[in-house]
């Protein structure tokens, strides 16, 4: 009996583990309008900045005004704190993968993002990266956190 509660035991562990492996692979589904903002070869310059601080960003990335403006979710769905807090994480992993250019592809992850969580960078800038984040995640199928890129 001993011997058949141990085996039931292990075995519900190690499906557990397959569960939980397999739904981590989980991609996203794009639209038909996604994929064609992603297919586009337009070059796009996004000044991310808050009238009331001196920060800034500067992207350069095919598509990506024109999916900031068509497809992610408009300014005001999201809190500033719930901005900070991905943005933060998404920082995070950026950073780690800059630092492993063997790792991950260089081209993708050219430069580290000097992101402090407690300076108050504004809610266009916080927004703007957020989805410049979300955009890079699903265009080229990267995961930099624990949550699904979704729009």
């Amino acid at each position: 009996m001993k011997y058949f509660v141990r085996t039931l035991f292990t075995l519900s562990i190690v499906s557990l583990v397959f569960i939980s492996c397999s739904s981590s692979k989980k991609q996203v589904d794009l639209s038909a309008e996604e994929k064609q903002v992603f297919e586009s070869t337009d070059q796009d310059t996004v000044k991310i900045a808050d009238a009331e601080s001196e920060y800034e960003i500067l992207i350069i990335e095919p598509g990506f005004n024109n999916w900031l403006n068509s497809i992610a979710r408009q300014k005001g769905y999201y809190s500033q704190h719930f901005l900070e807090n991905r943005n933060e994480l998404f920082v995070l992993e950026w950073n780690r993968r800059v630092l492993l250019p063997t790792r991950y592809d260089p081209q993708l992850y050219l430069w580290q993002i000097d992101y402090d969580r407690t300076i108050d960078y504004g809610y266009d800038v916080n927004f703007k990266l957020y989805n410049y984040f979300i955009y890079i995640q699903r265009k080229y199928k990267q995961r930099l956190g624990p949550y699904l890129p979704r729009i």
